[in-house]
């Protein structure tokens, strides 16, 4: 592990474990349940297109180039769902954007930038994975004349080791609203699980949207966990079981990215806890929003897959044509509950429920209509 990543691992443990219950450092005031309320209301309408920046002639620009990405990992639905977006794009555009399959690997990232790299790509495309352990492979690319950028990794906020570039999404936003939803949903009295997983960069964003909007709320108790991705799938489960079973408080659990909650809400049928422990997450993966439908979720905090699709393609070939780079790429987001979960489609369709604004919209900023 290199030092970057140790301090950024230990930055963030502090974090956690300074909040740790967050009650004794949570009493900033009373809570304004009304005032949380109106932000929660503000995000569950179909959201409106916003252009991130100038347009531009994306055909023209980009005829003799190509980009390539290293995702996270390739079998997770959300980024199996945008990447497959981001290369159908490309096509439509008119330059080839292709994907170097993983399962999540280190190696493999490596492996990805280096063919990147070998193969002369004008831009490398790392859709989430952990920068910090990257950033010789980085400098490598930077060295050769290609940017690397880093997309839908991390917040607005959060400040990216050299020489990464980024794409950024609302992580802090989406944490936040979390955090309000509990608030709100119990009156002031959350005594809240969050699942996290510290592997991933934006958690660090995500966490500190969580305890903003925790940080009023005096009779609000946080716990945290840390699940490492790799471990979702065998950790999950025992954990947030052991946590229902020993906190007769808890009310809510607040897995940080949906695809955790396919491991979160076995645990709460197993326990037969549903009437006191709700759940709430974030991304707006299909399958998480029909359990939303279903009841077996609270709430979702969704994007459009799509839209995202379409703003990491936008930033990046901004990057290209010699736009200025985006700090804010206007991805929504959106909150889905029992009142509006069905316009995401029976079954969930993927970025159903956002409306179609922005696929006019982008087409307008390339300069395709």
């Amino acid at each position: 592990m290199n030092s970057h990543k140790m301090l950024h691992r230990s930055a963030v443990m502090a974090a956690i474990a300074c909040s740790g219950l967050l009650a004794a450092g949570a009493s900033a005031g009373a809570v304004d349940l009304d005032a949380v309320k109106a932000d929660i209301d503000k995000y569950k309408a179909v959201p409106e297109f916003q252009a991130p920046g100038p347009a531009f002639d994306a055909k023209a620009c980009m005829a003799d180039k190509k980009i390539l990405t290293v995702p996270f990992a390739s079998q997770i639905p959300f980024v199996a769902t945008v990447v497959s977006g981001m290369v159908e794009l490309g096509k439509e555009i008119g330059f080839p954007y292709d994907e170097y399959k993983n399962t999540g690997q280190r190696s493999q990232w490596i492996q990805g930038i280096a063919q990147g790299i070998n193969q002369e790509y004008d831009l490398i495309d790392l859709f989430a994975p952990d920068l910090l352990a990257l950033v010789p492979q980085a400098q490598e690319a930077k060295a050769a004349g290609i940017p690397i950028v880093a997309s839908h990794d991390g917040g607005y906020e959060q400040k990216r080791p050299e020489p990464f570039l980024s794409v950024p999404a609302d992580y802090f936003t989406a944490g936040k609203l979390l955090a309000q939803w509990a608030v709100m949903k119990t009156e002031g009295k959350a005594n809240v699980l969050v699942v996290t997983a510290l592997d991933s960069y934006s958690s660090e964003s995500i966490i500190g949207g969580i305890k903003e909007g925790f940080a009023d709320c005096e009779d609000c108790v946080v716990k945290f966990t840390n699940v490492a991705v790799t471990d979702w799938a065998t950790r999950i489960q025992p954990t947030v079981q052991a946590e229902i079973v020993g906190n007769p408080d808890l009310n809510f659990i607040l897995p940080t990215y949906d695809p955790m909650t396919q491991f979160v809400v076995p645990a709460v049928d197993l326990t037969q806890s549903g009437d006191r422990v709700k759940v709430a997450s974030f991304n707006g993966t299909p399958f998480a929003l029909d359990l939303v439908r279903e009841g077996k979720l609270d709430m979702i905090i969704g994007e459009s897959l799509d839209w995202v699709a379409h703003a990491v393609v936008d930033g990046e070939m901004r990057i290209l044509c010699g736009q200025e780079v985006v700090a804010d790429p206007k991805v929504p987001l959106r909150i889905f509950d029992a009142t509006n979960v069905e316009e995401a489609g029976v079954p969930a369709q993927s970025s159903t429920g956002f409306g179609d604004s922005y696929k006019d919209g982008y087409r307008k900023l390339w300069g395709l209509k």
